[in-house]
């Protein structure tokens, strides 16, 4: 078994779970406990994958500050990877800075390893979206006081899932962004978020997920669907992603994509430099594949004869 004491992360108490690193509080409901229940057979494949490869000679990598546990889902691409956890700093091939904050300090690594997301410093949401409208050139941010009409107000924070449709114009808080309400709906009064997951600014695939319009900001999903990501971006909006990305200097993570209906423009709404998944409501043959992919992606990322090297043995 994975041997971090990953459940010593969560308190739990009145009937809620509380993510000790963010802060983050979840109801302990049927529904989270039947998630929990749906998640650990895929965390048995992992595990799996991770004893039959854990001798072999595949890149070592240094996790700082923390470790990933296996919810996130770096933890199952670097086993499916064939990759290992390093146990000290100077011996690894490269340095992950993981880090659930929304803003990170900045941390040393040695000359001779790879840095990984190391100067991707702040993710939150006024960030992302001054740096979107820098790479896109049109805005996602607004002015709530001067704002007319329906918006959208979040959390500055990583991983709040609490934004609410309000009216504008209205007082700005602090702690809060305000941002254009995107009409990403789609038929069956469902809407669409495209996560793409991206690996030195590309992206592999697409995963499609859809969810009842009254929980647009909910964290589970009705749907999940693969597809190739020629089939949804353009190759002119790779290049602006890939621009953001590196913007933001995201070097692996996943981007939250919406398309607004109305306009056919792309929206960067949210960045996720210690992404979770694969998604809970995905197929099992599905999480295997996106997870393999990845992994490809992210040894190709860190030198490309080692993805060669993963693909044969594959």
């Amino acid at each position: 078994m994975h041997r971090a004491l990953w459940w010593k992360d969560f308190e739990f108490g009145d009937g809620v779970v509380t993510v000790k690193k963010t802060g983050a509080r979840l109801r302990l409901d049927p529904g989270l406990v039947g998630e929990v229940l749906s998640w650990f057979p895929f965390y048995f494949v992992v595990e799996g994958w991770r004893m039959r490869r854990s001798s072999r000679s595949g890149p070592k990598i240094w996790f700082a500050p923390d470790r990933p546990r296996p919810w996130y889902l770096i933890w199952s691409v670097l086993h499916a990877a064939g990759a290992r956890i390093a146990k000290s700093e100077s011996e690894a091939d490269a340095v992950f800075f993981f880090d659930d904050s929304t803003i990170s300090g900045a941390v040393e690594s040695p000359a001779s390893a790879r840095a990984i997301n190391r100067d991707c410093q702040s993710i939150a949401k006024s960030h992302v979206g001054t740096v979107f409208e820098q790479c896109f050139g049109y805005p996602l941010n607004v002015d709530p006081t001067q704002f007319t009409g329906e918006l959208v107000r979040k959390s500055e924070a990583n991983g709040a899932h609490d934004g609410q449709i309000i009216q504008g114009p209205c007082a700005a808080e602090p702690g809060f962004v305000y941002q254009k309400l995107i009409d990403n709906s789609i038929a069956g009064d469902l809407v669409e978020d495209l996560r793409c997951p991206t690996v030195g600014g590309r992206i592999p695939l697409v995963i499609l997920k859809r969810r009842a319009r009254s929980d647009r900001f909910a964290n589970s999903n009705a749907g999940v669907e693969v597809v190739e990501t020629h089939t949804v971006l353009s190759a002119s909006e790779q290049a602006q992603l890939a621009a953001f990305a590196r913007a933001m200097q995201l070097d692996w993570g996943g981007l939250d994509v919406l398309r607004d209906k109305s306009d056919g423009r792309l929206y960067v709404v949210d960045v996720n430099k210690t992404d979770m998944g694969p998604p809970i409501a995905m197929a099992m043959d599905d999480k295997i594949r996106v997870t393999k992919r990845l992994a490809a992606a992210f040894l190709d990322f860190l030198h490309p004869s080692a993805a060669l090297e993963q693909r044969t043995r594959s």
